[in-house]
């Protein structure tokens, strides 16, 4: 029996390989290594430092790569039962105020789906199971009939969180009905929005909740096999995944007779080439079927007709995540939390304009004011909240007049947007609108398989006309033509990607059009972005003819003599930005 675990936590593998190792020889060095475990678990931070918490105490260290740092923590804190202060992470010494703020980001979420990330060793089936994992299987199969599971799911109102929000239960219960003696279970791990990692954590931090409602899943429909499809640029969760499937064949958990119930279910791993298309659901059974991973039309319903032409249940990551939840606490549990139409909880992946970055999980309903200062800890540097832009490249931006509307399926789209599968990307009064628009177009177009004219055609079309506006060079005629093209697009595209495409541009025409009408008419970008639309200027009363700009402009655009006031040569200048920003007296702008 250890009396200290330490947990480390990062997302770059060879310099978390480095500290355990680390750790482990100061271990021994102190003589500790009978009394402390190290163990590696899931960041919930999406930055790229190295942060250890010690257990029972709960203390956290923040940016403790380096060797002399943990010699400290485990001479000082470990062998000694003294805090390193100086390495603490941050907020554990801070203001009363700004500790408030840091702890709120953990203190106001509610984990259902993240419970285990970040508490638990992910490679360790012993810890998961220390944490009831694999009790709701085990209840599902003593104690429960197939019919019984759909109806529980069913009951608790949980809707897929991949981005839909199609009731699971319906989906469930359309397979468990069919006569087929084939069917199948998939898990869709193929997160592609910019920005969203969402269920990579949950591979990371938790690979046997998703196996074991896998699990659940194929006891409910009469389902034998399962697939994972995980994105191959995934390499830790998919090497966490095969680990825990092999704890759980060998715990008897998958495979034959799962406990003496027999029911047989196993499951296998299919790696994605990281194709976003291939997250719409039936070209991603195209894809697990080994060939070109483009959608079909709709019906049949893989529900019905799916993989390899048999009734197939799909569901992400994070929909999965709740099934043990539900099953070993009750639909009525379950059904407690969120809204009416929106139950339980919902994790998104917040980034951007906040303070604190990272993985959130409220219920379903909070609202944006709530994610973003209560639990994000606000905006930076003081600046004004702008817009957020959820469901990435397919959903739309919530302006600052929705802050506090209740954030659940069905609000969402009503003014514009989508719950999408998670990703909350905050913007403040420095971002164009136009520009962002433009960004997730330019991603979609790129993503786009090309098999319908309207997406493959359409969507450059658009990207090519916002390209215009933000070059100053489109008209108000264009804007027209911007406004009828997006429409066009979504009733004729054949799967979610182009039907959902033009979803930010035409949020933010509704909501930003302004700016859209200033990059046209005023050849101005309000938000000073736009390259072609600003220019850079030396202000000569400020100006003390230092020549820190002269030196630092790559394309030597800025002329002065010493101690007189430098000027720019707006022909040459590439505007970068660099002067300005390392003007230490403010003497240039831009414009």
């Amino acid at each position: 029996m250890y009396r200290s675990h330490v947990l480390v936590s990062g997302n770059e593998e060879s310099v978390i390989k480095k500290i355990v190792a680390d750790l482990n020889e100061l271990l021994v060095k102190h003589r500790l290594q009978n009394d402390v475990k190290v163990l590696v678990t899931y960041s919930l931070n999406d930055d790229d430092k190295i942060s250890l918490i010690i257990y029972p105490e709960g203390t956290q260290y923040y940016d403790v790569e380096g060797y002399d740092k943990l010699e400290k923590i485990v001479s000082r804190h470990l062998a000694e039962g003294v805090i390193v202060k100086e390495l603490l992470a941050k907020g554990e010494e801070k203001t009363d105020e700004q500790k408030e703020s840091e702890s709120e980001f953990i203190n106001r979420q509610f984990r259902v789906v993240l419970k285990n990330s970040g508490i638990i060793d992910p490679e360790s089936i012993d810890e998961y199971i220390a944490q009831d994992g694999y009790q709701a299987l085990g209840k599902a199969l003593t104690q429960m009939t197939p019919e019984q599971v759909v109806e529980e799911i069913k009951a608790s109102g949980l809707r897929g969180r991949g981005g839909g929000g199609f009731p699971t239960g319906k989906k469930w219960e359309f397979a468990c009905k069919s006569d087929d003696p084939i069917k199948y279970i998939c898990c869709n791990a193929d997160e592609g929005d910019p920005g969203a990692f969402m269920d990579r954590s949950v591979l990371e931090g938790d690979p046997h909740a998703v196996i074991e409602a896998m699990a659940i899943a194929g006891y409910a429909i009469g389902a034998h096999k399962g697939y994972i499809y995980v994105r191959a640029e995934y390499p830790r969760a998919v090497s966490r995944l095969e680990i825990a499937i092999a704890q759980a064949k060998e715990y008897g958990l998958l495979g034959k007779n799962i406990f003496d119930s027999g029911f047989d279910f196993d499951l296998e791993i299919r790696l994605g080439a990281g194709a976003f298309v291939c997250g719409e659901e039936t070209a991603l059974l195209t894809s697990i079927e080994g060939n070109r991973g483009e959608p079909h039309p709709k019906p049949p319903f893989p529900a019905v007709k799916g993989l390899f032409g048999h009734p197939t249940v799909l569901n992400n990551v994070e929909t999965f995540a709740n099934i043990p939840q539900i099953i070993l606490k009750g639909a009525d549990w379950f059904n407690s939390i969120g809204t009416e139409k929106s139950k339980g909880t919902k994790v998104f992946a917040l980034g951007g304009k906040i303070e604190h970055v990272g993985l959130v999980e409220v219920p379903m309903g909070t609202t944006l004011r709530k994610v973003i200062y209560k639990i994000g800890g606000g905006i930076p540097n003081g600046k004004k909240f702008k817009a957020a832009q959820t469901g990435g490249p397919s959903g739309g931006c919530i302006p600052a007049e929705y802050l506090d509307i209740p954030m659940d399926y069905d609000n969402l789209i009503g003014i514009g947007s989508m719950m999408g599968s998670g990703g909350l990307i905050i913007m403040d009064e420095d971002n164009c609108m136009v520009d962002m628009a433009k960004f997730f177009l330019e991603f979609t177009v790129d993503e786009s398989c090309g098999m319908c004219t309207a997406c493959r055609v359409g969507n450059k079309r658009l990207y090519e006309l916002l390209t215009k506006i933000t070059d100053g060079e489109a008209t108000m005629e264009d804007l027209d033509k911007l406004e009828e093209l997006c429409y066009y697009i979504k009733d004729n595209s054949l799967c979610g990607l182009g039907q959902s495409a033009p979803n930010p541009v035409l949020s933010t025409l509704k909501y930003f059009r302004d700016e859209y009408i200033a990059h046209i008419k005023d050849k101005k970008c309000p938000a000073g972005v736009c390259k072609n639309l600003i220019t850079f200027e030396v202000l000569p009363d400020e100006c003390t003819g230092c020549g820190v700009c002269k030196k630092l402009c790559p394309v030597g655009a800025i002329k002065g003599e010493a101690t007189e006031a430098h000027r720019i040569d707006k022909d040459k200048c590439i505007k970068c930005g660099l002067c300005m920003e390392k003007c230490k007296y403010n003497a240039i702008v831009k414009r």
